[in-house]
C-alpha cells in the first residue's frame, strides 16, 4: 500500500460515468423486487416508479449544482460537511457506506438466487462469496478497469431490458395467449381492480422496495473526483440518467404486466423471469436469467466501488481511521476496498443461516431504503443551506437546479411522508426501529472520538 499517494485518479469518461449510475440504479430493486411490488401493488406501481423518479431527478439536480460550484468536493459527503458542519459530513458518510454496505449485499444474495435457477441444490452463499471475491480482485487493479467493467456489464444489461420491452410489445401486439390462457394486452393495465387491487394500504407498500429500486442514482456524487471533465460528463450524467431510468422502469413495468396480468406474478421470484415462463418460453427464460446474473454482478461492482470510494473521502477528512486514506499503486483506495469487501461478506453470510433468498433481501433492502431517504433528504437541506448563504455562487452556475428552493422542500416533504409509510407495514416498521440505533452509536463515536480531530472544513465555494 503507498500511503503516500491520496489522490484519486481522474480516469473516468463521460460514458463510464452515465453508465455506472445507470448501472448501479438499474439493478436487484428492478428485477428481484419489482415481483413483491407488482403483487402487492397492482398496475399503480408504475404510478410509483414515475412519482419516485421525478422526485430524485430534482435530488440529484441540486446535487450536481452543489459538486460543480467548488470541484474540491469529492463526493456530496465533502458538501454537507461545508455548509452543515462536520457532523453532516461524518452521518452522511457513514450512512452511505452502510447504505452500499447492505445493497451490494442484496445484490450478491439475489446472484446466489439466480445461480439456484439452474442449480437448486446448490446453497446460495457460495456463489454469493465467490463473484464478491472476483469484484474485489478487479477493483483493486485501476478505477479504468472498473470503469469499463461496468460499462460492458451495464450495457449488456441495458440491451436486455430494451429486449424485454420489445419481445412484450411484439406479444401484445401479437395477443399472444400463453398456456395458462392469459391474452396478452395493454388493457391489464386497467383491469378491474387491477390499479389498487389492495387499496391505498397496498400502493403505499410499494414504496419500500420502489425506493431501493433506485439506489445508486446519486452515485454520480461519488464520482466527481474520478471524472476527466466534470463540468461536462455531471451534467449529462444528471440529466440523462433519470430519464433513462424512468423509461426503463415504466416500460419494463407496463410489458410485464401486460403479458402475464399483475395477478399471475409472484412475488417470490423475478418478474422478468416469470413473463417468458408464464408464456411458455423456458429457453428465453434462462438466458433473461443470465442476464439478470450479470446485472446483480454490475450492480454488486457499483457497490463495491461505491462503498470504498466514500470510506476514502471520509478518511481524508478524518472522519474515518487514517489507514482508509491510502491507495495502492495503481491509485485506488486499497484498504476501503479489502474492508468494505469484509462487510459485504459477513452481510451476504446471512444466507447460511436464512437460506430463503426473498427473506433476506427483503431485510437487507429496506435497512437500506431507509438510509437512502435520509441521505437524499440531507443533500436536499443542504442544498437550501448553500443557496441562503452562498446566492453569488448559484447565479454564477452554469447547471442551476430549476425552481430549487421550492422543489426541494417539496422534495423533503416527500421523503418525510415517505418515512412514515415505512411505519404501516410490519417488515418495514421492524427495519425503521433499528435506525435510531445506528444513528445513536454514529453520534456515540463521533462526540467522543472524531468531532475534536476532524479538520475544519473550507469555506464554502473555496
Amino acid at each position: 500500500m503507498n500511503d503516500a499517494s491520496t489522490d484519486l485518479h481522474r480516469g473516468l469518461s463521460n460514458r463510464h460515468v452515465q453508465f455506472i449510475a445507470l448501472g448501479g440504479a438499474i439493478g436487484s430493486g428492478l428485477f428481484m423486487g419489482a415481483g413483491k411490488t407488482i403483487s402487492t401493488s397492482g398496475t399503480s406501481i408504475v404510478l410509483t416508479y414515475f412519482m419516485i423518479g421525478m422526485v430524485l431527478f430534482f435530488v440529484m439536480r441540486a446535487m450536481g449544482e452543489l459538486l460543480l460550484s467548488n470541484l474540491n468536493y469529492r463526493t456530496f459527503a465533502d458538501f454537507c460537511a461545508d455548509y452543515l458542519g462536520p457532523w453532516a459530513g461524518f452521518f452522511i458518510g457513514w450512512s452511505y457506506w452502510l447504505t452500499w454496505i447492505v445493497a451490494a449485499t442484496a445484490d450478491c444474495v439475489v446472484i446466489g438466487g439466480y445461480i439456484q435457477y439452474w442449480f437448486p441444490e446448490l446453497p446460495a452463499w457460495a456463489p454469493a462469496m465467490s463473484i464478491l471475491i472476483a469484484l474485489l480482485a478487479l477493483n483493486l487493479v485501476t478505477v479504468k478497469v472498473f470503469g469499463e467493467i461496468e460499462f460492458w456489464c451495464t450495457l449488456v444489461k441495458v440491451v436486455a431490458v430494451v429486449a424485454l420491452i420489445v419481445s412484450g410489445l411484439i406479444l401484445i401486439g401479437t395477443s399472444f395467449t400463453s398456456p395458462n390462457g392469459v391474452q396478452s394486452s395493454f388493457a391489464h393495465l386497467v383491469d378491474r381492480d387491477a390499479f389498487l387491487p389492495h387499496g391505498v394500504a397496498g400502493f403505499f407498500a410499494g414504496f419500500q422496495i420502489a425506493i431501493f429500486s433506485f439506489a445508486g442514482i446519486e452515485m454520480i456524487g461519488t464520482t466527481a473526483a474520478e471524472a476527466e471533465n466534470p463540468h461536462k460528463t455531471l451534467p449529462k450524467a444528471i440529466n440523462a440518467v433519470p430519464i433513462r431510468v424512468m423509461i426503463f422502469y415504466v416500460l419494463s413495468l407496463a410489458c410485464i404486466i401486460g403479458v402475464c396480468s399483475w395477478s399471475q406474478i409472484s412475488p417470490e421470484r423475478s418478474p422478468f423471469v416469470q413473463l417468458f415462463l408464464l408464456s411458455g418460453l423456458p429457453l428465453a427464460a434462462g438466458f433473461i436469467n443470465l442476464v439478470l446474473t450479470t446485472s446483480s454482478i454490475s450492480a454488486a461492482n457499483s457497490g463495491v466501488f461505491c462503498t470504498s470510494r466514500t470510506l476514502f473521502g471520509m478518511a481524508s477528512a478524518q472522519q474515518a481511521p487514517g489507514l482508509f486514506n491510502g491507495t495502492t499503486r495503481s491509485r485506488v483506495p486499497g484498504s476501503s476496498l479489502l474492508f468494505s469487501c469484509l462487510c459485504i461478506s459477513i452481510g451476504a453470510g446471512l444466507l447460511i443461516f436464512i437460506p430463503e433468498v426473498m427473506t433476506v433481501f427483503t431485510l437487507v433492502s429496506t435497512v437500506a431504503s431507509t438510509l437512502l431517504i435520509f441521505i437524499w433528504t440531507l443533500i436536499l437541506v443542504t442544498y437550501l443551506v448553500y443557496r441562503r448563504q452562498r446566492p453569488d455562487l448559484h447565479l454564477a452556475s452554469s447547471f442551476k437546479m430549476p425552481f430549487g428552493v421550492p422543489l426541494s422542500i417539496l422534495c423533503i416533504g416527500f421523503f418525510i411522508f415517505t418515512l412514515w409509510l415505512l411505519t404501516l407495514q410490519p417488515d418495514t416498521r421492524a427495519a425503521l426501529t433499528l435506525m435510531p440505533a445506528w444513528f445513536g452509536w454514529l453520534a456515540f463515536i463521533y462526540l467522543f472520538k472524531y468531532r475534536v480531530k476532524v479538520a475544519p472544513a473550507e469555506p464554502a465555494g473555496a
